[in-house]
């Protein structure tokens, strides 16, 4: 039997990062791997992470996390990385 922990907060920030990039709202911001990786990985250094063993514990973090206020929350600390990472790029695009 195989062990998996998962971040039930890794799984819902990721889902809610790729739903704003695709918004009108930052339309102009990369959406590159690597951003998308930056804003994830800056969004979870600024939130509680969620570790869970089970699919039942999975989904009762999820329910638990998935409210109106809690993605309220989170959403405000993925919109702040969007603008950190998107000032401060990591990737290189090339000279054209």
């Amino acid at each position: 039997m195989e062990r998996k922990i998962v971040n039930v907060m890794e799984d819902l920030a990721s889902s809610l990062i790729t739903v704003m990039l695709t918004s009108p709202e930052y339309q102009l911001f990369c959406k590159c791997e690597q951003c998308r990786m930056d804003i994830l990985a800056y969004s979870l250094n600024n939130l509680p992470s969620h570790y869970v063993s089970t699919k039942e514990g999975k989904e009762r973090a999820f329910e638990q996390l998935n409210t109106n206020q809690h993605r309220r929350w989170i959403n405000k600390r993925i919109i702040h990385a969007i603008h950190v990472v998107g000032k401060y790029p990591k990737h290189y695009k090339a000279v054209q």
